[in-house]
């Protein structure tokens, strides 16, 4: 159960504590929001530690009375305790993983459809639906920033935020381009297809991190948001969309009811696009960045999902593969993500 230093962290947790008593605490937002962003955190790990502790003392203690004298319901009580604990050791254990520099960060999820017209497109979507099944079954807010519908069936793109704690730890593990093999239902010869769609996933940005822009470098463009109406944005006039010219990099956000607030939002997304470009060239200055675009097709796939001949989804970089495609197209990634962390220790 040694996890991590938990006299340590507590510790940890003091210091913090006692800087909030200090009188100019206040004085400075962005200091204090992130001291006491930490100590949510520290918090947070301590509590959970605690409450596992607690409860395998009490499934010890019962096993105890039943090495005494055995009780049918009690040894039912101890096997479903057992796997409860099981569950919950083996999520903080994942907590143990999230070393990366924004791992705490929400996520920010883009979703393109490779080549292939309405096959990849709906595809596109199947992804969309995953992740947000995946987001709600394990306790993530999913916020859509920007979505442009296929022509026929599925989506061009949608841009999306997934926040929570360790929201961008999780889904770092799904960066890359995702391969789905099936009998296409919009073919009348009922022929297999295969289609290709891209996820990008980048941190959000907080006010802690300084990414100067040139104003210059921007051009702004306003228009009236088009989705699908119902669970899409449909209504407002005021959606955004912002290209940054020297890398060509374009954002766009139309989840919010004011210009404005949409401006933010997708100022917000731009600057964590430019910060992992810059990241990954290694530029000291923004200016200085070109921005590439990958095609998304053979060759490049992080992930296959098969659902004809036979059924599977495998991860080509961990070879984490399960059999039941339904599920995983329902939202059970942990095993994939999971996985992806044990063999990336840090990114």
């Amino acid at each position: 159960m040694n996890l991590f230093d938990i006299a340590n962290l507590k510790n940890k947790l003091q210091e913090l504590e006692n800087q909030t008593a200090v009188a100019d605490f206040w004085n400075n937002s962005k200091k204090s929001g992130n001291v006491l962003s930490e100590i949510k955190k520290i918090k947070t790990k301590c509590e959970t530690y605690e409450k596992i502790e607690k409860e395998l003392n009490n499934l010890l203690e019962i096993n105890e009375l039943l090495q005494l004298e055995y009780d049918e319901e009690m040894a039912k009580e101890i096997l479903k305790g057992t796997k409860h604990i099981e569950k919950e050791i083996e999520k903080l254990q994942i907590t143990t993983l999230f070393s990366g520099k924004y791992d705490n960060n929400n996520a920010i999820v883009t979703i393109h459809p490779g080549a292939g017209g309405t096959e990849s497109q709906d595809w596109a979507e199947m992804l969309y639906r995953m992740y947000t099944r995946w987001a709600t079954q394990n306790d993530f807010e999913v916020k859509e920033l920007d979505y442009l519908e296929g022509e026929e069936a599925g989506l061009k793109s949608v841009t999306f935020e997934i926040s929570g704690d360790n929201s961008y730890g999780y889904m770092k593990s799904e960066k890359g381009v995702h391969r789905l093999v099936r009998i296409s239902p919009f073919d009348s010869g009922g022929r297999r297809h295969t289609s290709f769609a891209s996820v990008e996933v980048l941190p959000e940005i907080t006010d802690d991190i300084e990414i100067e822009i040139n104003q210059d470098d921007l051009r702004i463009d306003t228009y009236r948001a088009s989705g699908a109406g119902g669970q899409h944005i449909n209504k407002t006039s005021s959606a955004v969309r912002i290209t940054h010219i020297p890398t060509n990099i374009v954002v766009a956000c139309q989840s919010e009811r004011s210009q404005i607030q949409n401006r933010e939002t997708a100022m917000k997304m731009l600057k964590s696009k430019l910060l992992d470009l810059k990241e990954k060239e290694h530029k000291e200055k923004i200016e200085d960045l070109k921005g590439e675009q990958k095609d998304i097709g053979w060759g490049s796939q992080i992930r296959s999902y098969v659902f004809c001949p036979y059924t599977m989804v495998k991860d080509h970089r961990t070879n984490y593969e399960v059999g039941n495609v339904e599920a995983v197209m329902n939202g059970d990634l942990n095993g994939f993500m999971e996985s992806y962390l044990k063999n990336h220790k840090v990114e």
